[in-house]
């Protein structure tokens, strides 16, 4: 029996929240998850504040992830200084505040997580996160490794899954907030996703609004996303792991209700 990691889709707005919030405990328990890492980029909507970062670790996240919206709330900046367990892409310049790589201690031995951003799409400023990931594996001590990859482009998630095959455990891409259906153990041992999906609500373009996403096609005057209401989702990828190798023995989309 390996360790149970669990990766949850970007979380979308207080329908996301508040279902994780509701529910993540629950999920462990039933599930018995050993480690849960969310992607918390959109928690208000566009960014995230430190409350809702300290509402998804209440909520029983060990680690937070973020993407290409991680400035959007100028506040965040002295809590990814300050705290340990929230992550920022490591591809950004090494002056900007945080970390993009964390080891955490638990019962079953050190994890790794590293958190990326893709250039493919996004107008960001950031290093080429395929030489910083094959820097960091050259460095790493850790037998589990988690790679959170914040991208745009499916080919570009999947190469990056395909680079880092028989070195990390797991790889999964985040961003498009659409579930993709390629679960898989890769074959050097490496379980993957390119996309894990999203937590928020089900009936939304994205976690969107859909009247406010078709204005935006139809072309509205643009305003604040805002997060549509009703029922919502949690989205992502459970992986099993050999503690002794770090290879993934069974990676599993998930979408519960």
């Amino acid at each position: 029996m390996g360790v149970k990691i669990l990766a949850v889709g970007d979380i979308c707005g207080e329908p996301g929240l508040n279902f994780l919030s509701g529910k993540l405990k629950e999920f462990r328990k039933e599930k018995e998850i050993d480690f849960v890492v969310v992607n918390g980029e959109n928690a208000n909507v566009v960014g995230i504040t430190p409350r809702q970062a300290d509402q998804i670790f209440k909520a029983g996240a060990d680690v937070i992830t973020l993407g290409n919206h991680t400035w959007t709330r100028t506040e965040l900046r002295p809590y990814l200084e300050e705290r340990r367990k929230i992550l920022r892409p490591a591809n950004y310049g090494p002056q900007c505040p945080g970390r993009g790589i964390g080891v955490y201690h638990t019962a079953f031995g050190d994890v790794c997580v590293l958190n990326l951003l893709g250039r493919f799409t996004l107008d960001n400023n950031t290093d080429n996160p395929f030489v910083i990931a094959d820097g960091y594996m050259a460095e790493i001590q850790e037998k589990i490794i988690l790679v959170d990859f914040h991208a745009e482009g499916t080919s570009e998630k999947r190469a990056m899954g395909y680079m880092l095959d028989g070195k990390a455990s797991a790889v999964w891409g985040t961003h498009t907030h659409v579930q993709s259906s390629d679960a898989c153990v890769l074959p050097k041992g490496t379980g993957y996703i390119t996309d894990l999906g999203m937590t928020g609500a089900v009936q939304s373009v994205l976690g969107i609004d859909p009247e406010q996403s078709i204005g935006k096609f139809m072309g509205d005057p643009p305003r604040r996303y805002e997060a549509a209401k009703g029922p919502a989702k949690l989205e992502g990828c459970l992986f099993e792991i050999d503690p002794e190798t770090g290879k993934c023995l069974r990676a599993e989309g998930v979408r519960w209700l």
